[in-house]
């Protein structure tokens, strides 16, 4: 049903080595819950090293997301990132843009991201890139976000990459 290729438990668990294993060399990276949690204005714990890690290898990465440019660019640019706001995923629009931004072809590129119906649905609608699902930072409690959660849950991988099981993230702060 939804294709992920690379089920992670989090965005700093994906290596250069697991790059280099799929041929990725460009990540179209999704922002809230991914690299930091709803509305925070810094990055999540280790983000700014991995971010560094990825660049020290070659890797490109252009933040694709569907919030404002006020929440967006000043994140993006705090990481030395480049960015398209308001991305419409999961519409091909905001990855066609960062894809010409960095001048990688799709085959090249990964969708990196913790929601099945904007990031997972995203990258499944661009034939050729590949999905990188990570569990979210944080699960939402409340609002359309959380309903969204419940509902994503049948979806969710039920192994990580490296085999292990992904039960207890699946449900893991949903109490």
């Amino acid at each position: 049903m939804f294709k992920i290729d690379i089920p992670l438990k989090s965005v700093l668990d994906l290596t250069p080595e697991i790059l280099r294993e799929n041929n990725i060399k460009g990540l179209l990276m999704d922002l809230d819950n991914t690299l930091t949690t709803h509305d925070n204005p810094r990055p999540a714990d280790g983000v700014t090293d991995w971010i560094a890690l990825m660049k020290e290898n070659g890797i490109r990465m252009v933040i694709v997301s569907n919030n404002h440019y006020e929440r967006v660019k000043p994140f993006a640019d705090m990481l030395g990132l480049e960015c398209i706001c308001e991305g419409r995923k999961p519409l091909s629009d905001g990855f066609n843009r960062a894809q010409k931004l960095m001048n990688i072809p799709f085959e090249n590129l990964a969708v990196v991201g913790d929601q099945i119906y904007t990031d997972v649905l995203g990258a499944m609608l661009k034939p050729k890139v590949k999905c990188v699902y990570v569990y979210p930072i944080e699960f939402e409690k409340k609002g359309f976000l959380a309903f969204k959660r419940k509902i994503e849950g049948p979806f969710l991988p039920k192994k990580l990459y490296n085999g292990e099981s992904a039960e207890k993230l699946m449900y893991k702060n949903r109490k």
